[in-house]
């Protein structure tokens, strides 16, 4: 495809989640990445610079000061959003919101984060249950790594004619591992202060269908989250059924206790092994053989990568906003290609 006819994406901001998600872009065949807005001159957009991406100052104040960093500045935000089609913004909570009114006036669709309120946009998406209504859509929330979790298995289960209601606990990482040096918790454990936690309401936003409620705790480590889920279904079913409900997600990759998968550290691990960027884990990693099925109750855990899970999301709502690809299925497996999703699955252990 040549580059005239791709989709031009422009990526507000360049931290843990917008270096990742323009690492995406770039990997796809029909999207062009512009260039990445910041309002810093980090060593990380050095890095960006070598890697070819061209830089954009974020904010008034912005390209001066990554001009005397000796970084290549290709304009302001204003020139960024110009040379695009579609802007995803990757910014700290609430800038988005407020950045929301910038890409409007613009005339530019817009993707924002699960920091960001469902209000924002009107919408919000996981790929496997909204993708649809995104199409040519001016704005769209890709939903938290959490929710998006909850979405993608309450979905497989949906789909399969399984999901009466679900209740989970999450265990929910302190802060991201870029961050671990400032900020987290210590020898404590720290409750949401409400029940239900807000993920299973922000699920809701997705498939108002669900019947769902979430407890969350935060705890003092940086890896992933944790999460176990109580589920009653419509009818009993035995275990094979429900997991082959479960992986008919290409987004939920099944682990092992028996493979050595035994942690979070196993499963991130395992991502460095097969060679994935940042060890990125872009699936739902849930353990099969912890699984348990007792009449019509079910009972599961599963793993969430907050860094990455919602990176193939991204690429999917991109793809929506644009209107090209009208089927949910078809830029999945797109995507899936591009970033090796799946690739957990077709390792093939046995059951």
């Amino acid at each position: 495809m040549a580059q005239s006819d791709t989709i031009r994406v422009a990526g507000n901001g360049y931290g843990v989640i917008g270096k990742r998600v323009a690492a995406a872009i770039d990997a796809q065949g029909d999207m062009t990445l512009v260039g990445v807005a910041d309002v810093s001159a980090e060593l990380r957009l050095r890095v960006a610079s070598r890697k070819g991406v061209s830089l954009y100052g974020a904010a008034d104040d912005a390209p001066r000061a990554m001009e005397r960093a000796g970084l290549p500045v290709a304009g302001g935000l204003d020139d960024l959003i110009a040379a695009a089609d579609i802007v995803v913004d990757c910014t700290p909570k609430g800038i988005g919101a407020a950045n929301a009114e910038l890409y409007r006036r613009k005339g530019k669709p817009f993707i924002v984060q699960g920091g960001e309120r469902h209000a924002v946009t009107g919408h919000s998406f996981v790929a496997e249950s909204s993708y649809a209504g995104a199409l040519g859509r001016s704005s769209t929330r890709v939903v938290s790594c959490n929710t998006t979790s909850i979405v993608r298995t309450l979905g497989a289960l949906k789909q399969a004619g399984l999901l009466h209601r679900a209740r989970g606990t999450l265990l929910r990482r302190a802060t991201d591992p870029w961050e671990s040096d400032r900020g987290g918790i210590m020898n404590t454990l720290a409750p949401e202060p409400g029940i239900p936690s807000h993920q299973g309401p922000d699920a809701q936003s997705v498939d108002p269908g669900l019947d769902v409620v979430t407890m969350a705790v935060k705890v003092p480590e940086t890896i992933a989250h944790l999460h176990y889920w109580a589920v009653q279904m419509t009818r009993p079913a035995e275990k094979a059924e429900v997991v082959a409900a479960l992986l008919a997600s290409s987004r939920i990759a099944p682990v092992r206790m028996a493979d050595g998968m035994t942690a979070l550290n196993s499963v991130k691990e395992l991502m460095a092994d097969l060679g994935r960027p940042h060890d990125s884990l872009y699936e739902v990693a849930l353990w099969v053989d912890m699984l348990r099925v007792q009449g019509d109750e079910l009972f599961y855990a599963y793993m969430v990568d907050n860094q990455a899970i919602v990176v193939p999301e991204t690429i999917d709502a991109i793809r929506a906003l644009a209107g090209r690809i009208t089927e949910a299925a078809d830029s999945i497996a797109m995507t899936d290609a591009s970033l090796g999703v799946g690739a957990v699955a077709g390792l093939g252990f046995p059951d």
